[in-house]
């Protein structure tokens, strides 16, 4: 039978326990349950809502904090015993001090003691022989009165009373003698008693002394434990209570990693159709049409710089093809009089990644350096996707002037930047050329244009060293971001791991009848929460 008050009249009544289950499935309810889940969560939610924030910081200034107290504590402890160790030097001097005073005290009284007994045995003695030489006069006068007549009776009897009165006399003396003794003797003892009495009371106090320091140790020694254990049990609540707030920000950081993660599993996921997109894109290509394109790609971004970057070039599609073979692009630049200043021959290509016979970029080379002299073309450019795996055509702009000369292969990300540079060197030495065809018209000779051409060289070869060099590191910054993604990926998917372990134990952990184990009164709320709800 369970017992229950009503919540509207606040009676009493009995039920029994098939009522009292029944009357709990009434209340347990899933709605009811999704209610006390969610505020429960949004409990512990609010109980861990700051507690990474100031989790170290606390920490460190606690563990600082008992560190001090400790240093504290051991030397107030030192202290203390440095002090009992002086009080019980001190009193055991002291103790000493008064033994020894006691034993010269009593060696005192027992020498007093042994004069007063060899004074009164030699007094004794003096009278017992004084009285024994009377007793001998006596003897003596008797053997004569009775050897005299009769008629000297009275003389003898007189001389006999004389003798007795000295006798009496002198065992007076003997008696005061042995009075006047006696009470030196007592006064003696009496003053070594009172001396005594003295001492034993200088060591009564000293010993009340001693207990009243101990006292006072214990005391202080008391009040020490019981201000550390204080100490110690603020602490402790100051723990509980980075604890609590150490669990609010972990939940806080989880959900804030849910959210990272799933932004990136959505951008992931878009990057990924992307390239699907692309792969089913290539492999619908034809050959042919892979090239184009390239050449459509690199025409585009040609003429998105023509009109602020090369005002003056020639850039078109190489149609003839008179001599058997074409390239692809043939640039021109120009200067404002006309002159022209640089040529390039352009070959593009590229090869989908389903083609069953796989290029190198070398077999283009002889054909493209033959285009570049029917056309009269200074440069030879070869823009390839090709070998898409080799590390030397991936870091940057590679010069082939080793086997063809003023020949380059590039990546079409550097389309721009080399024409730019060819230009610009180009560009640098037209005053050269101009030079150059004044002094020839001149008949000058030709040192001045070997000095200017080497010098021409230099220039072009020190811009070109520069331009490779921030290309390279241009190359290697996206490697290290590429690295870096790679990371925070795996990262994320460890984080990932972490997270579903921690929802399977709050999911297998965090329920009601956990959370309301051996809390009646938590469980009484909530009944309450769920009747005013209904209401």
């Amino acid at each position: 039978m369970s017992e229950i008050i009503c919540p509207h009249c606040n009676k009493a009544f009995t039920i029994d326990e098939s009522d009292y289950a029944k009357l709990i499935a009434q209340v347990r309810t899933a709605e009811f349950d999704k209610e006390i889940h969610e505020k429960l969560q949004a409990q512990s939610d609010k109980q861990k809502a700051s507690y990474d924030l100031d989790k170290q910081d606390i920490r460190m200034k606690h563990q600082a904090d008992i560190a001090e107290k400790d240093k504290l504590i051991e030397s107030l402890k030192s202290q203390l015993e440095k002090a009992q160790t002086e009080k019980q030097l001190a009193v055991t001097q002291a103790v000493t001090e008064k033994d020894n005073e006691i034993s010269d005290l009593k060696s005192q009284i027992k020498t007093a003691e042994s004069e007063k007994e060899i004074a009164v045995n030699l007094a004794v003695k003096g009278k017992n022989e004084e009285i024994n030489k009377k007793n001998e006069e006596i003897a003596r006068l008797q053997t004569e009165i009775e050897n005299k007549s009769t008629e000297k009776q009275l003389a003898v009897t007189q001389a006999v009373t004389e003798k007795d009165n000295e006798i009496s006399d002198l065992r007076s003396q003997i008696k005061s003698a042995e009075s006047e003794k006696e009470i030196a003797v007592n006064n003696a003892v009496k003053n070594k008693d009172d001396e005594i009495s003295k001492k034993n009371q200088e060591i009564i106090e000293l010993k009340s002394l001693i207990n009243s320091k101990e006292t006072e140790k214990q005391l202080a020694i008391s009040q020490l434990e019981q201000k550390k254990d204080s100490e110690i049990a603020s602490k402790n609540a100051e723990i509980q209570t980075l604890n609590s707030t150490i669990e609010l920000k972990e939940s806080e950081r989880k959900a804030s990693e849910q959210i990272i993660k799933s932004n990136y599993e959505e951008q992931l996921k878009m990057k990924d159709e992307q390239i699907e997109k692309y792969k089913d894109f290539k492999q619908r290509l034809s050959t042919k049409m892979v090239g184009e394109t390239l050449e459509q790609h690199c025409s585009i971004q040609f003429n998105q710089f023509r009109m602020t970057a090369f005002p003056n070039a020639y850039f078109e599609k190489d149609n003839d093809s008179s001599s058997g073979s074409k390239g692809d692009f043939i640039y021109k630049d120009f200067s404002d009089d006309g002159t022209e200043y640089i040529s390039i021959m352009f070959e593009m290509k590229n090869e989908s990644d389903t083609t069953a016979t796989k290029h190198k970029n070398e077999d283009f080379f002889k054909e493209l350096d033959k285009d570049r002299n029917e056309k009269k073309c200074e440069y030879a450019v070869l823009v390839s996707m090709l070998e898409s795996d080799n590390e030397l055509y991936n870091n940057g702009i590679v010069d082939v002037s080793y086997k063809y000369p003023k020949m380059y292969v590039i990546r079409p990300q550097f389309f721009i930047p080399l024409i730019t540079l060819l230009r610009n060197a180009a560009l640098n030495s037209l005053e050269y050329r101009k030079q150059l065809m004044i002094v020839q018209n001149q008949q000058a000779d030709l040192t001045t244009f070997e000095s200017n051409l080497e010098t021409f060289k230099n220039s072009f070869l020190y811009t070109y060293e520069n331009a490779t060099k921030k290309h390279k590191e241009a190359v290697d910054g996206i490697d290290k971001a590429i690295a870096q993604l790679t990371k925070i990926k795996e990262a994320l998917q460890a984080s990932d791991k972490h997270l579903n372990a921690a929802n399977n134990k709050i999911s297998s952990d965090l329920t009601i009848k956990r959370l309301t184990k051996n809390a009646d009164s938590v469980y009484e709320k909530l009944i309450e929460i769920k009747n005013a709800d209904n209401k």
